[in-house]
Order: structure tokens, then sequence, then C-alpha cells
């Protein structure tokens, strides 16, 4: 059977734990077998109902349990105080009139993810460590994190769900990025985007999204682009297309 774990683990930037949520295939313990790695934002949203922020998980446990390859994930927590998930998941400084001006530390939670998260994960569970295993993912601020992280930490991921990616804040940061960055051969990135997740137009998102597309296939990635008919920016839409992108990613 496969099982969730969740246990703490410091959280460096702000001298707190964050809790993990950590999903084991079945059959994991009667082998030796060793596992494909799955990193993913916002991990309290991924299995369960009763843990999720709004009520709503991605019920992504049950999709796995169903999927041919069989894959750890390692949900990772933010904090739930004030604007700090918005401050743990920038990368860079950026502004909107709803939230004001944010002070990114992202770059300090990817530091936290390879050197604390990643290196627990390889010591005490059977893991692939290498680059060619290991993916990370996530959904709005967690999905503009995912495409930070595939492009800068590149040598470390090979593959990123960029799932309604909050990239409008930062397209002139993310142009500068994906410009100085070296993206490997084998680099995978999806993108998606939902018609009705705003009142207005879709039609921005769509420009930054195919912009940014076109950026890292001059680099040499490989990319699928999703536009979910109907796709709102939630949860019960988000797990709609975890089938998608988990067969591009991996299969």
């Amino acid at each position: 059977m496969s099982r969730i774990e969740k246990f703490d683990i410091l959280y460096e930037p702000a001298g707190e734990t964050r809790r993990i949520h950590l999903y084991i295939p079945d059959g994991y313990d009667h082998s030796d077998e060793r596992y494909p790695v799955l990193y993913m934002f916002d991990g309290q949203n991924l299995y369960l109902d009763e843990d999720a922020s709004f009520g709503r998980s991605w019920r992504l446990n049950d999709f796995m349990d169903c999927f041919p390859k069989k894959v750890i994930v390692v949900g990772m927590e933010c904090s739930h105080t004030g604007n700090e998930r918005l401050r743990e998941y920038s990368p860079y400084r950026i502004y909107a009139r709803w939230m004001g001006s944010i002070d990114g530390i992202g770059d300090a939670t990817m530091q936290w993810i390879t050197n604390t998260v990643k290196p627990y994960i390889d010591s005490h569970y059977r893991t692939w460590s290498h680059r060619e295993a290991t993916a990370i993912g996530g959904s709005s601020m967690g999905g503009m994190m995912s495409l930070y992280a595939i492009i800068r930490y590149n040598s470390v991921f090979s593959k990123a769900a960029c799932v309604s990616p909050a990239i409008g804040f930062a397209m002139r940061q993310f142009r500068k990025e994906i410009g100085q960055s070296q993206l490997q051969g084998d680099t995978r990135i999806f993108f998606s985007w939902g018609t009705d997740e705003w009142k207005g137009s879709d039609a921005p998102m769509t420009r930054n999204i195919m912009s940014l597309e076109s950026f890292v296939q001059d680099k040499g990635a490989t990319t699928w682009l999703y536009h979910q008919q109907g796709g709102r920016h939630n949860e019960a839409d988000w797990e709609k297309q975890v089938p998608t992108w988990m067969q591009f990613l991996w299969m």
C-alpha cells in the first residue's frame, strides 16, 4: 500500500519549521528499488481535503496509485502567516495593487530545497538523486517558483510542471533569467493556464506564457502548453491537469 508521511524540517530562511507531506508509492516497503522524486510547492494541498488550505486538494495520491511509473512525491508546505507565502514563493521583488510590494526570498527557498530538503530525502529514502530523475512542480506562485527552479537550478531538476504560474508579476526578470541560462537538452517544462482564471480576458496570460515558452525553447527545452477550457484558479481544476503533465514529464 502507498502511504503519506508527515514531518517537519527546519526552513532556515525564517528560522521556522515547514511541514513535509511525503507520498511513498505502493511496493516501496517490499523491494530494494530506488525511485525518482517529484518536489512540489504547497504540499498541504496535494493529497487530503482535510489538509488543504481551502478544503479541496488535488487528490494527487489517488492518481499516483494508478500511475504506471512509481514516483516519490515531496510536498513542501509554506507559511500561512500574512504575505509570507508570497515572499517564500517569489524569487524577485514584485508588486501588485492588491498585495503591494513583496520582497521575495524565493532563491533562499530554492537553496533550502536543494541544500536541506533534497539531501534529507535522498539520505532517508531510496531515491534516484540525479537530475534526470528529479522534477519540481506547483501552481500559481508555486508554478512561478517551478519555472525559476528549472531555469536557475537546471543542474538539479530536469522537469518542471508550471501550473497557472503567476509570471505576470515578473516577466522582465524571467526574460533576463532565461537569457542568461544554460538549459540541458533533456529539460522538459509544462505550462498551463485556464480560460476562466480571470474575470476579464485571459489574453495577457496567453501572451506571457507563449513568450516565455519561446524563450526556453530557444535554449533547448522541450515544452507542453495546456490551455484548460473552463479552467479556474483553484485546486479542483488543477487536479484535472495532473494526468497531462505527469504523462509529459515522466513517460
